[in-house]
């Protein structure tokens, strides 16, 4: 199946949980309340019932889990209520208030499950989509440059950025919202002038591609455990070396990054961690953006604007690190202070000693190494990002 196809069928899905919604707003209206013995319009009921199990029948499974059913026949509810009223226990008849419920709690469910997959859906095409987005914009600077605010951009180039955007809002559908920023790149995408192109590059793009990073990979997705019982897993009393060295292999660049990102924003001392949209690098990776607080117990606090270059690479190497320092005039200003140079790899001797004899020099920015030894430290101390991003051997 095409990703449109699969697609269609989450929207399909979708708008059928809306029906259902719907019905189940005029069916709870019909429920009898903790006085009453009966639904208060049968045919009405019966009818919404009927209604609501046909749809419910096309709903598909969820990793093997279906939507339930709750809607009993008015005679079941109407017995039901006489026994718990002969039983006369105030808990009895809240108990059974929640069983006559018991559907919205399924609907809950199933619409959370459906969410979870759409998410799964949208993050194995948004990445993609956004890559591409940011290569359109690159390709876009230069017949930028020497154009007036209100000059219209290149037409073809222009309708191809537009619907590359269109399909991540199709992708995310409703459930997610959307960020600030989104009606203005949707306006600027209209009109395509030059004035538009700067304003997406410079503001609406960061904001949204933030956003959709932190927006795809929700906090409640679970992270596989096949333990069933740790008491008996520490029972069993393991045996054996722990791995120190991380598998840097299972990430492709662009989770790198995410990782790296993931790193600097729960971090209490880097604060407005951004994406960087520029992206004439060759490997097409890009660089973070964000500010680091220099604390003086004298002197008080002081910002650094620092630059974090992320290499999914065995070895960088002196000309790698030339490339960055200047690729880093693309980010003034304001200044760069710091730029970080992170690798799941390690660092050439020549490179280490061109940074060593770059950080003793008149260069007023400083360059500092990450290598993986250092990013395995920092990890080891954030077990939950080695665990999301699979890193263990």
């Amino acid at each position: 199946m095409n990703l449109n196809d699969a697609l269609k069928q989450f929207e399909a899905v979708e708008a059928n949980l809306g029906k259902l919604d719907q019905l189940w707003k005029q069916i709870v209206k019909l429920l009898p309340s903790v006085d009453d013995l009966q639904v208060e319009n049968e045919d009405q009921y019966l009818q919404l019932k009927r209604s609501f199990e046909q749809i419910a029948k096309q709903m598909p499974k969820i990793d093997g889990f279906d939507l339930k059913v709750c809607l009993e026949h008015p005679d079941d509810i109407f017995r039901s209520k006489v026994d718990y009223l002969e039983v006369g226990e105030f808990t009895d008849r809240v108990a059974f208030d929640a069983d006559l419920h018991r559907q919205a709690e399924a609907l809950g469910d199933y619409r959370f499950r459906v969410e979870s997959k759409r998410r799964e859906l949208a993050r194995q095409a948004i990445q993609e989509l956004c890559v591409q987005i940011e290569t359109k914009l690159e390709e876009l600077r230069a017949p930028t440059e020497n154009r007036q605010a209100s000059d219209p951009l290149p037409k073809t180039k222009w309708d191809e950025l537009a619907t590359l955007f269109k399909s991540i809002d199709a992708l995310i559908g409703k459930s997610l919202g959307r960020p600030d920023r989104w009606n203005d790149i949707a306006r600027h995408l209209s009109f395509g002038q030059k004035k538009d192109y700067d304003d997406i590059v410079e503001h609406d793009w960061p904001n949204i591609r933030q956003w959709v990073d932190r927006a795809l990979y929700d906090d409640s997705d679970p992270i596989p455990v096949t333990a069933t019982d740790l008491g008996e897993l520490v029972a069993s009393k393991p045996r054996g070396p722990v791995a120190t060295e991380l598998n840097w292999n299972v990430l492709s660049p662009a989770d790198f990054e995410r990782l790296v990102f993931n790193v600097i924003d729960h971090t209490r001392e880097y604060e407005n961690p951004k994406w960087l949209t520029h992206t004439n690098a060759p490997d097409r990776g890009r660089d973070l953006s964000v500010e680091r607080v220099l604390h003086d117990s004298l002197a008080g606090s002081r910002k650094q604007r620092v630059i974090l270059a992320c290499k999914h690479t065995e070895s960088v190497s002196v000309k790698i690190v030339s490339a960055l320092q200047a690729q880093m005039k693309l980010w003034e200003s304001p200044k760069v202070d710091e730029l970080i140079i992170v690798t799941t790899g390690r660092f050439t001797t020549d490179a280490i000693d061109y940074i060593e004899k770059h950080n003793n020099g008149s260069d007023a920015m400083r360059i500092e190494m990450w290598p993986n030894s250092h990013l395995e430290r920092l990890l080891a101390r954030r077990p939950e990002l080695i665990a999301e991003f699979r890193l263990r051997n």
